[in-house]
């Protein structure tokens, strides 16, 4: 065990770029079973803020060891993944390096077998964007990830990362079971008042608003129950997401799903959409003039409270009313999700719904690393 911590903090004092800023790792071990106080802090470091007092009350009280760099905020995560047993829903990931000498340079990745092995791949996810051809498996910054394929098991990832040409040779390459596209950063609330900052959640209630469009291209409305009212934003990037939200209408019932960003002077407290449900969409209706009994043409007015005359066939009717119909929303029931470019990893995109899981897997697959 000694010779395992040492290893570790060697090779963070290696190759961690301690000169960034906001680059403060954390390592925490702890051996033995989980308590069940970490588990439930690991569901609440994905769901909600916590401090780092929490994390080192619980890394002394369970007699685990920490080790922090510069702030050491690091052992946040550190303890929340050692409490994050994924016995719920997950996914995997397999994830390639770079050669040391090749970091911080464009990455060197064939897109034309990429959108091959997103063809070919149904069991894997967000490897490309639809709308724009974007590809999504490479990084954009100076990591050293070269891809990561995420999908269902580990052999979908594992077949697909062989179908990838590369330009620039690997250092390794390594498979993880996640928590990615499970949505377990979401967390249901009850109530409108029970919305709080940064917090992501799942909430119901009816528009209150109209959609507005404002500078970017940008949604903002309104959703409100009988305890209290949160404005909802859908970014131009969202795609289909946006579209959707420029549809609604007051009096529609919806489920909203994102992180919540807090009040200003500017704005209300706003839920940031990752997702729509439409529930019950709002009749949307309109007057026309009647049809004409006669010919079938659609009549016109002879002047207020004076009735109608049909230009075809001369028939006249001074008792007859303007139709009320319904219009077409334009709009369906059902669920909405920003596009794959602007999800974040936790977000559980369309294709993974009804493939859920439950459960560790049952064994590991053969030859889930390299070297």
């Amino acid at each position: 065990m000694d010779r395992i911590g040492e290893t570790v903090l060697d090779a963070i004092e290696a190759n961690a770029e301690l000169s960034y800023g906001g680059t403060d790792p954390g390592v925490v071990f702890l051996f033995g079973d989980i308590p069940q106080q970490i588990r439930d802090f690991a569901k609440k470091a994905e769901q909600r803020i916590v401090k780092m007092d929490e994390a080192l009350g619980l890394v002394k009280r369970f007699d685990a060891e920490a080790v922090g760099f510069k702030k050491g905020r690091g052992i946040i995560g550190g303890l929340a993944a050692i409490g994050e047993d994924l016995n719920g829903d997950h996914t995997f990931e397999l994830i390639t390096y770079r050669m040391p000498e090749n970091l911080g340079e464009p990455r060197r990745v064939q897109a034309s077998s990429v959108k091959t092995m997103d063809t070919n791949s149904p069991l894997t996810f967000s490897n490309i964007d639809p709308e724009t051809g974007r590809i999504l498996i490479t990084p954009r910054g100076p990591d050293p990830i070269l891809y990561g394929v995420r999908g269902e098991n580990p052999e979908a990832v594992k077949q697909a990362h062989e179908m990838i040409l590369r330009e620039e040779p690997i250092e390794r390459w390594m498979m993880f079971r996640t928590n990615q596209g499970t949505d377990a950063h979401l967390r249901n609330v009850s109530a409108v008042k029970e919305i709080q900052p940064y917090n992501p959640v799942v909430a119901q209630g009816l528009v209150s608003k109209e959609p507005r469009v404002i500078q970017g291209g940008h949604v903002i409305f309104a959703v409100k129950d009988e305890t209290g009212e949160v404005d909802c934003a859908a970014y131009e990037p969202t795609g289909s997401l946006c579209k959707a939200s420029r549809k609604l209408m007051v009096g529609d019932i919806v489920k909203v799903f994102g992180g919540v960003r807090t009040s200003s002077s500017q704005h209300q407290l706003t839920i940031n959409l990752e997702k729509l449900r439409v529930l019950k969409l709002a009749p949307k209706t309109s007057f026309v003039n009647p049809v004409c009994p006669e010919c079938g043409k659609r009549m016109k007015s002879m002047g207020k409270n004076k009735g109608f005359r049909c230009d075809k066939c001369g028939f006249r009717s001074s008792q007859m009313k303007k139709q009320e119909i319904d219009e077409d929303r334009g709009l369906e029931k059902g669920l909405y999700i920003t596009s794959p470019r602007s999800q974040r990893h936790l977000t559980k995109p369309h294709c993974r719904y009804g493939r859920e899981k439950t459960g560790e897997p049952k064994e590991m697959i053969e030859n889930w690393h390299y070297p």
